[in-house]
């Protein structure tokens, strides 16, 4: 779960994300483990986050469109 990863403090929502709230990604940095997690804003802290290193985040971050 979401709560199990990082705090809920530690969450920010994409700035990628519709301003409606209906389609927002958001994203946790874990410095400790060099890891950033991300969440479906719809599931909270009671869904699922997928964790992935920094660099693969850096390198998915690098692809987006229009960046």
């Amino acid at each position: 779960m979401a709560s199990d990863v990082a705090p809920e403090s530690a969450w920010f929502k994409s700035s990628y994300s519709q301003n409606e709230g209906t389609v927002c990604v958001e994203i946790a940095h874990l410095p400790r483990t060099a890891q950033v997690a991300i969440r479906d804003s719809k599931e909270g802290v009671t869904g699922p986050a997928l964790v992935v290193s920094a660099a693969a985040w850096a390198a998915f971050i690098t692809g987006v469109p229009g960046r």
